[in-house]
Parts: structure tokens; sequence; C-alpha cells
């Protein structure tokens, strides 16, 4: 057992009412493993793992990707905006 700390962002962040939160994992748990359990937490992120992207001790990740103790995940919604060059 061990934990991991999740960094939200944007819309994530704004729907679960934090940027940050630590998470108790056991052995075996996968990034989308532990967005299932946030959106126990926070119900309001329901439905979105599909869109999420998943970063790993800051570096781009897999869904699938395996957490240890002490690993940092980001959960990155996608985002849009901006304007198109003229």
């Amino acid at each position: 057992m061990g934990t991991v700390k999740v960094r939200l962002f944007a819309r994530l962040a704004e729907l679960a009412g934090t940027r940050s939160e630590d998470v108790e994992i056991g052995e075996g748990l996968r990034a989308c493993d532990v967005y299932r359990l946030l959106e126990e937490r926070h119900p309001q992120i329901a439905g979105l793992a599909d869109k999420v992207m998943y970063a790993v001790n800051q570096e781009y990740a897999s869904a699938e990707a395996p957490l240890r103790e002490g690993d940092e995940l980001a959960l990155i919604p996608p985002v849009s905006g901006g304007r198109d060059a003229v």
C-alpha cells in the first residue's frame, strides 16, 4: 500500500473542487484505476475518463501505466480555445 499525488488540471479541477489530492493505492494499480477511484469521490468527473490524458512523474503515459508509491499522476482534460491564425 502506498500513496500517489494526483494533480487535476483545468475543467477536472473545477469539477472536483481541488487541484491535487493524495490517493492510497495498492499493488498493480494503473492510472485509469486511480481515475475511477476519483470518480467515486467526485462524481462530477464521471464519464470523462476516455477524454483525459495522463502523465506519470511529468511524462505522458497511457491510461494503463502502472503506479508506484510516491508517483505523481497528472490528469489533463482536453483543452480548447484560442484563435485561428489569420
